[in-house]
């Protein structure tokens, strides 16, 4: 009988993406704008495409669950992006759930560690 392999940690899933060179952050600022490792170029949700997305949720805590999206740009620049959810987000306001949900979600295998 096959047992269940035990769901990877936040911290393994990060080191994984690592290892296949995904270190790198896209993260909104107090302007509500989305940046790529604080650069420049301001993102709009058609400039991004989510490649996988993970969902954490702690042990003892309830709320303290978090989400971590495998993303790239149009330039092939690949990133991730984290928040928190439930009780607490890392972004005030509905701003930040709305981007997301616009970016268009494009699941690649090639990021899926449950079988690895």
């Amino acid at each position: 009988m096959n047992q269940p392999k035990p769901m990877l940690t936040m911290s393994q899933v990060m080191s994984k993406l690592a290892q296949r060179g995904i270190s790198q952050e896209f993260r909104m600022n107090e302007n509500c704008e989305m940046k790529f490792n604080d650069g420049d170029r301001n993102y709009k949700p058609e400039d991004l495409k989510i490649l996988r997305s993970y969902r954490f949720e702690g042990d003892s805590n309830p709320d303290d669950n978090a989400v971590l999206y495998v993303a790239e740009d149009t330039d092939g620049n690949k990133g991730i992006i984290i928040d928190s959810y439930g009780a607490d987000s890392n972004y005030p306001g509905d701003k930040f759930d709305d981007f997301i949900r616009e970016i268009p979600v494009e699941e690649s295998e090639e990021y899926n560690f449950e079988n690895n």
